[in-house]
């Protein structure tokens, strides 16, 4: 699936834990997670030094800070994703380390104390998401005696943490019935400060991994009502933006059971007309031309379509294309037979906005009485789904 860019960009680390998650947080090329290929050669091989975290040396907290600092990216390119894996978490042990010492040496009210502090914080983090539970319990304890800093920023990242915390054990364990509980935290942080980017970015974050909950439609849905509005009244247009997103996003994700409404021009600049369509098994498909999953679709549309067209089964495009003569090019090649709004404003194109479309395909699938049926009908489920409905049809 393609998705749009929100133009906020989180810095915390994702709730769900993988190995190019904990990299992309500390801000290591990707091109270094992969393993050195050997070259062709006909000498024997000169075998490449392991990666190595020296220990932390003495100095000033301002030297040691430096030295850490200067640990990743790795200087040599490692020869495996573990042996990356490994050198990320003697970093961030001795980043642990280094911050510890600092923190005795510098009063609270110094610059250099909120770094260290941060810096012990993040370095939690990695290690908690790479595995090391201690370092997630600590993570906890640290983040809670932060929380009540004076000074601001300290005492949010503090706050953010924790809840990050909470949330990775939340998905861990699997105990969902802790989701309604961490929202309100969520809600109290963001409220406390709706134009913060970081918390915004944590808010998104979140909301993306409520929604992968089985079943948990209606804890996304809750979370969606919460934060919109909250986001809303941020004086940052892109934080406002978010705060639109999350509306559509409700009203995606309530969709089911309700109409959906489509407006716009198609392709040769006439109406389009969803009366047209009463009585009839419509599916809805959000697509581009520049979407290779979305192109991968068609084959299975254009055979369900031949199959079921007759028997009164509809497709309705909605390109998020902003070159129309692409679009033109690639309907006639490929024989598509089906309407085609586009309104050549890409992402903001004002239906897939009012539904908060977020990532192409989106294949939503509607019943002959207008009323959605499903909003992930993508592959072999269309074809069962259609198989259903059409099942008495002759």
């Amino acid at each position: 699936m393609s998705h749009r860019s929100t133009g906020l960009r989180p810095s915390l680390l994702p709730f769900v834990s993988t190995v190019f998650a904990v990299v992309a947080g500390v801000g290591i090329p990707a091109a270094t997670l992969h393993a050195r290929q050997p070259a062709a050669a006909t000498a024997e091989p000169e075998a490449a030094a392991e990666l190595s975290v020296p220990p932390l040396p003495k100095g000033t907290p301002e030297q040691m800070l430096e030295f850490v600092e200067g640990l990743l990216p790795p200087k040599t390119q490692p020869r495996s994703r573990k042996e990356m894996m490994k050198y990320v978490g003697d970093v961030s042990r001795v980043s642990v380390e280094a911050a510890d010492a600092i923190l005795t040496q510098v009063k609270a009210d110094n610059p250099i104390y909120a770094k260290a502090a941060k810096l012990k914080l993040e370095s939690l983090m990695r290690l908690s998401q790479l595995g090391d539970e201690q370092a997630g319990n600590d993570l906890a304890a640290y983040a809670a005696t932060l929380a009540t800093s004076p000074v601001e920023e300290l005492a949010m990242e503090a706050k953010r943490l924790g809840v990050v915390s909470e949330a990775q054990k939340m998905f861990a364990e699997e105990k969902f019935d802790a989701a309604p509980a961490l929202v309100k935290k969520v809600a109290a942080l963001l409220a406390a400060n709706p134009d913060d980017q970081k918390t915004a970015g944590l808010v998104m974050q979140f909301c993306g991994a409520l929604e992968q909950i089985p079943d948990g439609e209606q804890v996304a849905a809750d979370a969606l009502k919460t934060f919109g509005p909250i986001l809303a009244s941020s004086k940052d247009p892109r934080i406002q933006e978010l705060g639109e997103s999350f509306a559509g996003k409700l009203r995606l994700l309530t969709l089911p059971g309700q109409p959906m409404e489509l407006k716009g021009d198609l392709l040769d600049g006439k109406p389009f007309d969803q009366k047209g369509l009463a009585g009839k098994v419509v599916l809805v498909d959000f697509w581009a031309t520049w979407c290779g999953p979305c192109i991968a679709e068609i084959p299975n549309m254009l055979e369900q379509y031949e199959k079921y067209h007759d028997k009164g089964f509809e497709v309705v495009g909605i390109s998020l294309d902003e070159e129309k003569d692409k679009v033109d090019a690639f309907v006639a090649e490929n024989k598509i037979p089906w309407p085609i709004i586009y309104a050549g404003k890409g992402w903001q194109d004002p239906v897939a906005q009012f539904y908060g479309i977020s990532g192409i395909p989106q294949l939503i699938l509607i019943g002959r009485d207008g009323n959605v049926i499903s909003t992930n009908a993508r592959g072999e489920k269309l074809g069962k789904r259609l198989a259903e409905l059409f099942k008495d049809a002759g």
